[in-house]
């Protein structure tokens, strides 16, 4: 009838057999009732739940984009199963020794005297002292003079004693005791207040410090997850990110059972695609993700529109701004364009902020910033029954070097918002004139090299338009550049420092000569008659040629593990 509800045939037929079997009277029969009973109901909540995730996902991918996710999932599932065939087993375990050995090669020197026991009599100081100089005097990429994309960020000498200093001063300090090393605790507390400051938090915001920008990405999952949790009963946490976004999102994701859903940044601008983020939201969403900018490309994300997303479906929004850090907070004093990025956007509830690189910290620190106190305390570890005494950590870590949290500490005081900002001049001044170079001061480059996208702070992305991108990397390299080797789409990317501030114009003319050189390469294989694309052969080129043209990346895996293993070689 029309208006009538109409009850689903299975538990219809469930009610209608309880209803008569109970008739019966018999205990035995009312038990077998009840089972089918149970078993209707199962399989009705069953059905109920598979369909509302296809719903989801039609919603979310469309039916084109969901009929190509299982396309490309088949293709991969299919790929395995072929790499594990007996004769195409042996022979890739074949190929992954030969290049995990050659790894062992270049990152295990054999000529090292090694030492793999304890000294049964500790040597004497000098005797370490020199060991030491033997070691910090290895062959290295030089990243003293400029040659290294990000990894060290500033390097002064007179930076780098006052560091010293700091450590000195609080080697054994482990802010796990506050009582104990009360100087630590008032650092850290101030270091996190600086940074709130810097990036215009409201009355009642908080943070805490970390080792690292995926410890503070890890920790804003974390909190996002349990608030879900708490809040709104979900147990089947989902989070939505840009392709773009930094891969620590997906060890999140790995290490906390969050579903992940990954968003294009297509051409031309490469930013985060927030209609596609809009049609994945649902009700088991907990966290929407921007960079400001991201590791790959150096693109702010439009965090504004997140954040009218983010207002809307109320859902958080994590803004990453570990590699921007103490940059794009200074770009509208220093002159330069910017975007809105950080707590006056409504929408933004946590942001992650690394004060070990543009804020010229040693290694090993960052924060996670939060709108609120309730959001911090989400991430918090509280053990009131444990036998050692009640236990309590604001994050993963239990012991932690108070030394370090000193040498941050230092590190922002010495430099204050006038030296970050005269950094942010030079930095993003000289990533401005570099890729003028690229684009239209060099006709070589302007022809040959296309920047990725409109970036704004200190990471330039450029692919190649004939050449193998990749031949251009292992050229920079030899050229004793160390420089990022990028993925779909096939680019490099340079993320300028203080060192390389006095160095680009060289930069700039090395990648003219390799571009050239390549240019040259291809000439020559094209008279002779080999067609214009040469063989992969390079480090980069044979390993990102293989890993771009395979639909399943177990081999990928089974190198990057190798590389880990050799990691401990001693």
């Amino acid at each position: 009838m029309p208006g009538t509800s109409r009850m689903p045939v299975s538990l219809r037929e469930g009610f209608n057999n309880v209803r008569n079997r109970s008739r019966a009277g018999s205990p035995l029969a009312l038990g077998m009732l009840n089972l089918d009973l149970a078993r209707n109901l199962i399989f009705f909540l069953f059905v109920l739940r598979w369909t509302r995730r296809v719903l989801w996902k039609l919603k979310g991918r469309g039916l084109i984009g969901t009929i190509v996710e299982l396309y490309v999932d088949l293709r991969r599932i299919l790929y395995g199963y072929f790499l594990r065939m007996p004769g195409v087993r042996n022979q890739v375990k074949k190929q992954v020794d030969e290049a995990v050995g050659k790894l062992q090669t270049k990152l295990v020197p054999l000529n090292a005297t090694r030492y793999l026991t304890l000294p049964k009599e500790g040597w004497d100081q000098d005797a370490v002292r020199k060991e030491l100089q033997t070691l910090a005097d290895m062959d290295h990429t030089r990243w003293e003079d400029g040659f290294v994309s990000g990894a060290v960020y500033h390097g002064e000498d007179e930076l780098l004693k006052l560091q010293t200093e700091a450590y000195g001063k609080f080697t054994v300090a482990n802010p796990i005791h506050p009582d104990v090393f009360p100087g630590v605790r008032k650092m850290e507390a101030e270091v996190v207040a600086m940074v709130l400051g810097l990036f215009n938090a409201p009355a009642g915001a908080a943070g805490v410090s970390t080792s690292g920008g995926t410890e503070s990405i890890l920790m804003a999952c974390l909190s996002a997850r349990q608030k879900a949790y708490v809040e709104r009963g979900v147990t089947e946490p989902e989070m939505i990110l840009p392709e773009t976004a930094h891969v620590a999102f997906r060890k999140a994701g790995l290490y906390f059972k969050i579903k992940t859903h990954l968003v294009a940044c297509p051409a031309p601008t490469y930013q985060a695609d927030t209609r596609a983020i809009a049609r994945l939201i649902n009700s088991n969403t907990i966290l929407l993700v921007g960079s400001a900018p991201n590791f790959p490309h150096g693109i702010i994300d439009d965090i504004a529109a997140l954040s009218k997303l983010a207002v809307k479906k109320s859902v958080p929004l994590h803004v990453d701004c570990c590699l921007g850090s103490f940059l794009v907070p200074f770009l509208s004093r220093a002159g330069f364009e910017t975007q809105p990025f950080d707590f006056r956007l409504k929408g933004v509830t946590s942001i992650s902020c690394d004060t070990h690189k543009y804020g010229f910290a040693p290694k090993g620190n960052s924060t996670v910033l939060y709108r609120t106190q309730q959001l911090r305390s989400y991430q918090y570890y509280v053990d009131p029954a444990w036998s050692g005494g009640v236990y309590a950590s604001p994050g993963i870590a239990g012991s932690r070097p108070g030394a370090l949290i000193a040498g941050c500490w230092a590190s922002l005081m010495s430099t204050g918002e006038d030296g970050y900002l005269q950094s942010c001049i030079e930095i993003v001044g000289a990533t401005k004139k570099l890729i003028a170079h690229i684009t239209t001061t060099s006709p070589v480059l302007a022809q040959e090299l296309e920047i990725l996208g409109s970036p704004l702070v200190s990471v330039i992305a450029f692919k190649s338009k004939t050449l193998n991108i990749y031949d251009i990397a292992d050229g920079m390299s030899a050229k004793g550049w160390h420089l990022n080797a990028l993925q779909n789409p096939p680019a490099i990317h340079v993320a300028l420092t203080l060192p390389i501030v006095k160095v680009w114009e060289k930069l700039a003319a090395d990648l003219e000569a390799v571009v050239e050189q390549e240019k040259e390469k291809e000439r020559a294989r094209v008279a002779e008659g080999k067609g214009a694309k040469g063989k992969e052969v390079g480090d980069s080129a044979a390993l990102y040629g293989v890993a771009g043209s395979l639909p399943n990346k177990s081999v990928v895996v089974e190198l990057a593990r190798g590389f880990l293993d050799i990691l401990y070689k001693a």
